[in-house]
């Protein structure tokens, strides 16, 4: 018996391009081979069994979301020009996107980020800021530096204050994307601070101590950031940096008091014990948190 089930925005037909969940790769394509009131057979593209039943699988039809044919090889940088706007359709997206190295894709005027997990530098120089600096947004492939650019435009024009927020799980990228929001910041509103150091200067050289004493190895990521971080960048009416701020709260006083050793401690602390001459490597829990607290 089906129970609460919706509809499907569109009509589904014999032969139509479909996705349909899988427990082990999440969205799989299929084709449509019968339907039967609202059961549908799926037959899946790449041959491999799902489920109990071979390579055919029995559906209600709210299960089952077309796929955009449409849609380019390379994919779409912008999610809204997808014929379909559901969840198979935007991961095959990013999915697609991802394998050319295209690791930014738009939804509307949101940025969506994937961890290419490799270093890709020339996406970030000079030239490429150069590149962006005053273009209208959409005009160029997806960035980082667009968002940014497009926030310190409107503060210009509209002599108002803005802000740009970055999101994400553990190991997605966000700290990465937040220094190049900073750089590309301070690309543009560059100005030297009293004693010859930038201002923009003192706020990433910044980084690294908070970092130290905010950052934990985790069991998915080996530099995950523990806390929050509201980093305020002050300009005058001409545009150039004048000063900075930075806040930080939801630091995790969990970490410190369970873990398991040198696992998912924050990194000043796992530096300390690794390489403090007069500490054991072996060292009992007890030690170790008597060392910490």
């Amino acid at each position: 018996m089906w129970l609460c089930f919706q509809a499907p925005p569109v009509n589904i037909i014999v032969g139509s391009h479909v996705w349909v969940e899988d427990p082990k790769e999440a969205w799989v394509g299929g084709e449509v081979s019968r339907i039967n009131g609202e059961e549908v057979h799926v037959q899946a593209k790449n041959g491999k069994t799902l489920l109990q039943c071979g390579a055919f699988m029995l559906l209600h039809i709210s299960k089952v979301f077309p796929e955009d044919t449409e849609a380019p090889p390379g994919g779409v940088d912008d999610m809204t020009k997808l014929s379909y706007l559901h969840e198979p359709g935007v991961l095959h997206n990013l999915a697609t996107r991802y394998e050319l190295n295209e690791i930014y894709t738009y939804t509307g005027n949101i940025l969506i980020a994937v961890n290419p997990f490799q270093r890709l530098p020339h996406m970030y120089d000079t030239h490429m800021m150069e590149q962006y600096k005053g273009a209208g947004f959409g005009e160029l492939s997806p960035h980082v530096f667009a968002i940014a650019d497009v926030a310190y435009r409107a503060m210009i024009n509209e002599g108002k204050s803005n802000s740009i927020l970055v999101s994400g799980e553990s190991g997605a990228g966000n700290n990465r994307d937040d220094k190049m929001l900073m750089r590309y910041l301070a690309y543009l509103g560059g100005r030297s601070g009293v004693e010859g150091r930038t201002v923009e200067q003192q706020v990433l050289e910044s980084n690294p101590v908070l970092e130290a004493f905010g950052n934990a190895k985790t069991v998915r990521n080996n530099n995950s950031s523990r806390f929050g971080k509201f980093v305020e960048i002050q300009f005058d009416k001409s545009g150039r940096i004048s000063g900075a701020a930075i806040r930080t709260y939801l630091l995790e006083g969990l970490v410190f008091a369970r873990f398991q050793i040198l696992k998912e401690t924050i990194t000043a602390f796992t530096f300390f014990v690794l390489h403090h001459p007069r500490i054991e490597r072996n060292l009992s829990w007890e030690t170790l948190k008597n060392i910490i607290t």
